[in-house]
């Protein structure tokens, strides 16, 4: 039997432990799996790049467990009332490759994407930052704010989107927690006075949603939107002037913010991949006049370290839904044998006489 977690399921949980205790949570768990990078098989995620979007799986895998997750980017769904991103995903054992969990990853990948900016961003940003802009104020807006407001003591939100229902949506949301909340009309009066810039826009484009004039000595910078080839979100004079963090060098030359350069370029551009400044290789921040980005694409290890903390939380309280998912055969090279019914087995017949190979 495998557990099932269903978006219901996902809610119960989050529940039960709470909110800040599943962040805070998660952002260990990616911490203790940034630290083992190279006990992991790792590639870059392969992308089928279909019209109006892009449908990705996310596998990796250490000497215990593999994880894999399914997720598209479609753009233009909610022109549809669809979301832009959903996502489903599964975890294995290694030693015999039989699942122990299959779940939704929509609302996951929201906490995991969430969990993994505010870890870039305790080692990023200026410890005494306090104003966070939000650029793109999409389904991703809410976890971030949450999530960065773990790492450091954010007193204030600017925020801009080019949807005024996205906006009003975030601020309903927002309401219940102690920010002071400020709207803004543009992208460039957002970032004015942030310590932290998070865009996550969804855009397909090679745009420029912030400029390098905009930006301020000290501040840090989280790249959320730029996650396939051809769309980015910074003028790349950013990051030219910038100490520049990535996941894995190889998916985000492909699809991140680098993309900008060619491969000799972005390599010198680069400082370091996050694990090397979480397992204390390399420094983060190191003054308070530096820029920083944070140059993400999400990559498999976030989801890994998501889904085994799911599995152990599921397990803790007892939630989710068993389903026979695998034959439970008692000659296992008899699969056959699961077709066949207690009670009648005729419909499994085959009349040779009836059977024809057409020319």
């Amino acid at each position: 039997m495998i557990n099932v977690i269903s978006v219901e399921n996902l809610a119960e949980i989050v529940h039960k432990h709470t909110l800040k205790q599943f962040f805070l949570d998660l952002i260990a768990a990616l911490k203790e799996d940034f630290v083992r990078w190279d006990q992991f098989d790792k590639i870059p995620r392969p992308a089928f790049h279909v019209p109006d979007g892009v449908i990705e799986l996310m596998p990796t895998a250490d000497k215990e467990l593999f994880a894999y997750k399914y997720v598209n980017g479609h753009p233009k769904n909610p022109l549809q009332n669809k979301q832009t991103i959903i996502a489903t995903g599964q975890l294995s054992k290694v030693s015999d490759g039989h699942p122990l969990l299959i779940s939704e990853m929509t609302v996951l990948t929201g906490l995991r994407t969430a969990a993994t900016s505010a870890l870039a961003t305790d080692y990023l940003a200026r410890k005494d930052a306090k104003t966070l802009a939000l650029i793109g104020t999409g389904a991703q807006s809410d976890f971030q704010a949450l999530a960065t407001a773990l790492v450091r003591d954010i007193k204030t939100i600017r925020y801009h989107d080019i949807d005024p229902k996205a906006m009003h949506r975030f601020e309903k949301n927002m309401k219940a927690y102690d920010f002071e909340l400020i709207a803004c009309d543009s992208n460039e009066e957002a970032v004015k006075g942030a310590d932290i810039i998070t865009v996550c826009t969804a855009c397909k484009a090679h745009a420029e949603v912030i400029k390098d004039d905009w930006i301020k000595p000290g501040v840090h910078i989280n790249g959320l939107g730029g996650d396939c080839p051809g769309k980015t979100e910074l003028q790349k004079e950013i990051l030219m002037r910038s100490t520049v963090v990535v996941e894995f060098f190889e998916q985000s030359f492909i699809e991140g913010e680098i993309q900008h350069f060619t491969e000799q370029q972005a390599k010198q551009i680069v400082e370091a991949e996050l694990w090397e400044i979480i397992a204390g290789k390399k420094k983060g921040r190191l003054s308070e006049d530096e820029i920083t980005v944070f140059d993400s694409v999400g990559f498999a290890l976030e989801d890994f370290s998501a889904l085994r903390l799911l599995y152990k939380l599921a397990t803790k309280y007892g939630i989710g839904t068993p389903l026979n998912m695998i034959p439970q055969l008692n000659d296992p090279k008899d699969l056959f044998s699961s077709l066949k019914s207690t009670t009648d087995n005729s419909a499994l017949s085959i009349n040779s006489n009836k059977l024809q190979v057409q020319a």
